[in-house]
């Protein structure tokens, strides 16, 4: 009469693969890229002459005024989806089920309408170095998009740490405000609310 074999031993603590937790090295790829990113926008932005024919979007007076108005469209949306975000972390209460789409749908907003502002810094005015508040604002501008890239790579990438996307949007946050300020804001205080 065959009688069972005898059940096997538990594995030991060497034998178990240890449970995979968050990584921040998961991080490398995605900041390579936006790294990439940022500085190609300013070494083409250097080294491409300025055209100083801007991208006038209608019902606007002039570029500056069209770039101007959009990069603070741009920002509000920007500032809907931190709101937004706020929501999704628990930090303003519980999130309704709607907030998720909120804030996808306002990030994008906000990036298809910063597309054309980069797009007028970049080919009418280049990477420029002429005062602060000029080199400042090229400067933020190009660490925007790199920073972004990151953010929006870093969403595809399983096992971040719970830290990182909250930091990544809310640098882009931060940058894209900076640039605002130093671009918009400031083109209303010397030109006013013109259209």
């Amino acid at each position: 009469m065959a009688t069972a074999p005898p059940p096997a031993p538990p594995p030991s603590a060497a034998q178990v693969p240890p449970a995979q937790g968050p990584s921040a090295a998961l991080l490398l790829v995605p900041l390579l890229a936006g790294c990439l990113v940022a500085v190609a926008l300013g070494v083409y932005g250097k080294l491409h002459d300025p055209t100083r024919v801007g991208v006038l979007l209608a019902g606007f007076s002039s570029a500056p005024a069209a770039k101007s108005w959009t990069a603070t469209g741009a920002v509000v949306f920007a500032g809907v989806q931190l709101l937004s975000a706020l929501i999704l972390y628990g930090k303003l209460g519980p999130a309704p089920g709607w907030i998720g789409a909120v804030h996808r749908w306002s990030g994008r907003a906000a990036f298809l309408i910063a597309i054309p502002v980069a797009v007028h810094c970049l080919y009418a005015l280049g990477f420029q170095a002429g005062d602060t508040r000029v080199l400042l604002h090229s400067l933020l501008g190009c660490l925007f998009f790199g920073v972004f890239t990151v953010k929006m790579l870093g969403l595809r990438v399983e096992r971040l740490p719970g830290w990182a996307l909250p930091v990544l949007g809310g640098l882009a946050f931060t940058l894209l405000v900076g640039v605002w300020l130093l671009s918009s804001v400031w083109f209303f205080s010397t030109s006013g609310f013109v259209t």
